[in-house]
């Protein structure tokens, strides 16, 4: 094929252009809003090639309620939380207490600056950058991207290694993962159904190693 054959028409660069245009001034503002800690109005696209599915502000509402009454009656300033493949949970998080960290395969979140931790559940805890994180955190919240049980084993390993021994998690997947998540991990089916922006064609769930319908219901 010839050169002038892979050439775009100036009507579809034009498109092409002002497209990119926007997303860089959506990433610019993204930044800006960063930057001064106006984590309400921020937000991130899903990206489906990483299996992003972004909860419902319900959702969101619910859990940051949560993680309110846990860290009133943990009454300790320096309660750590880990949210592992959970982004879209960070603003109803951060808003409510300082010490969390999102540790995400996707280096868009570097853009939270220490709260960011990249990994990669494929590399396990074995991963030299999270060595420093070990049984750190007083609470995990985890939604795993993919559903096979390879994937749910190596992120149930990654949390035993994350989490204090007398830490909670909580643990959001389709109910089709129950067998392999609970072989792992001493948690239990709860009734509380996350719910998010799109709908899934799996069923979902949550599981904790507490009481975690006793916080929602409250």
């Amino acid at each position: 094929m010839e050169d002038e054959d892979l050439s775009l028409s100036p009507g579809t660069l034009a498109i092409l252009n002002e497209f990119l245009k926007e997303k860089a001034d959506r990433e610019r503002a993204e930044l800006e809003k960063i930057k001064n800690k106006n984590y309400k109005d921020l937000h991130f696209q899903e990206d489906w090639q990483l299996s992003q599915f972004w909860y419902s502000c319900e959702t969101t509402n619910v859990f940051g309620k949560v993680v309110k009454q846990l860290l009133q009656a943990a009454d300790d300033a320096f309660f750590h939380i880990a949210l592992l493949s959970c982004p879209s949970l960070y603003k109803s998080v951060k808003e409510i207490h300082d010490t969390v960290q999102i540790f995400e395969y996707d280096k868009r979140f570097a853009a939270f600056g220490e709260d960011f931790v990249f990994y990669d559940f494929n590399e396990g805890c074995e991963a030299n950058n999270l060595k420093k994180f070990s049984h750190k955190y007083d609470l995990i919240i985890a939604d795993p991207p993919f559903l096979s049980e390879e994937c749910i084993v190596k992120m149930c390993k990654i949390i035993e290694f994350l989490l204090k021994p007398s830490g909670k998690v909580i643990f959001c997947s389709g109910v089709l993962v129950e067998p392999w998540l609970c072989s792992y991990l001493p948690v239990k089916k709860c009734k509380y159904q996350p719910q998010h922006e799109r709908n899934l064609g799996n069923e979902f769930a949550s599981y904790a190693n507490f009481d975690l319908d006793h916080y929602i219901i409250r």
